[in-house]
């Protein structure tokens, strides 16, 4: 792997050089929520925009929460006294850039975001997305998708990975271009600034993978199984980067297995449709029913009996066996080439702000 020559001279301008593009992330799908409310923080403002009309969220106003509900036909803004119809709700600061803003499902979860809010309706729930510099969300995915203690040149490689599918990916949603769950990247708050986490990002700041010249969307997968799968084997629409089959001596030396009791129809379905059968069934009866698309079967009591190794779809970066290379002393370069062969690592030319930490604020 190594860095394209035409971007090397970007090379010099260290760490503060990024990817000046947001993305926009769907939050709080899951809850499907028919009332949200908006905090402002202290020291800061947010204008809530509703049709022709706009409020200021501020401490010094004594107007700092504001409620968005679902209605009939559309939106309502509630801010102290006053309530608003609308199609759609929009938040910012004073000069329509990012700010610092709690977003909540009343009783349920609260997350403090940095960036704008939109908010629209449909199907009978409020759907509610975030848009944010890249760099934030990165370490906000970065944060919720590694496990704990791993190392840094790891959560390096995770960095990456996580921005090359933010940068290249888009779009995967109707009104977003991702969402917050593992159908996309899960994400939760951005870590705080000191955080390893953070640390990585900026660390990495701007890097993707390329295949060929050309950015692509790189997966990454739990734990392989032994053997990482190629995009051949998911049987689904072609990728713009073949994922070559490659060893894990972690997972092999470590395998994770797993036993499953399904019915014959869903049997059938996996045999037949692989991992999009998986994300059905995942989908129907809960994130961990089919663990991974690595499995053997038999019937026992009529029913089918799977027997497997492996967590998730198995594509990509191992994230277990990225961790086992890190402590073992390899680099983060070092990871990315073993499971992403015949790909370089370019940089996103574009500078954009400086990643912001923020503190926690919220419990799921």
């Amino acid at each position: 792997m190594r860095i394209k020559c035409a971007f090397a001279f970007l090379l010099l301008l260290g760490a503060h050089l990024a990817c000046a593009q947001d993305v926009r992330i769907g939050v709080f799908g899951l809850f499907r929520p028919h009332q949200l409310t908006v905090t402002v923080f202290s020291g800061a403002a947010i204008v809530l925009s509703a049709g022709n009309e706009s409020f200021v969220l501020e401490g010094s106003s004594g107007r700092r929460v504001a409620s968005i509900r679902f209605a009939p036909h559309g939106l309502l803004l509630q801010v102290g006294g006053q309530q608003v119809p609308a199609s759609e709700v929009h938040a910012a600061s004073r000069s329509n850039e990012a700010t610092d803003f709690v977003l909540s499902v009343p009783d349920k979860i609260s997350r403090h975001y940095r960036g704008t809010l939109d908010v629209t309706a449909a199907a009978d729930t409020l759907l509610p997305v975030v848009a944010m510099d890249l760099e934030t969300a990165v370490a906000s995915a970065v944060q919720a998708e590694s496990l704990p203690n791993t190392p840094l040149e790891a959560l390096k490689a995770q960095s990456v990975a996580t921005r090359s599918y933010f940068a290249a990916a888009k779009g995967r949603h109707r009104a977003s271009d991702f969402c917050d769950t593992t159908h996309c990247q899960y994400l939760r708050e951005s870590p705080a600034s000191e955080s390893a986490a953070s640390l990585a990002v900026v660390a990495t700041r701007g890097l993707v993978l390329a295949y060929h010249g050309q950015p692509f969307g790189a997966m990454y997968t739990r734990r392989c199984g032994g053997r990482t799968r190629s995009a051949a084997e998911l049987d689904t629409p072609s990728y713009e980067y073949p994922y070559f089959a490659v060893t894990c001596d972690y997972c092999r030396s470590h395998p994770l297995r797993w036993r499953r009791r399904v019915s014959e129809a869903d049997a059938n379905k996996l045999l037949r449709q692989g991992e999009a059968a998986r994300l059905e069934i995942d989908r129907r009866l809960g994130w961990d029913a089919i663990p991974s698309c690595s499995f053997i079967t038999h019937t026992q009591n009529q029913d089918v009996v799977l027997d497997g190794t492996g967590q998730g779809h198995g594509v990509g970066l191992c994230q277990l066996g990225a961790r086992a290379m890190a402590e073992a002393g390899a680099s983060f370069r070092e990871i990315l080439d073993h499971f992403y062969p015949n790909t370089e690592i370019v940089r996103l030319p574009v500078s954009a702000p400086p990643l912001r930490g923020a503190t926690r604020s919220g419990e799921e």
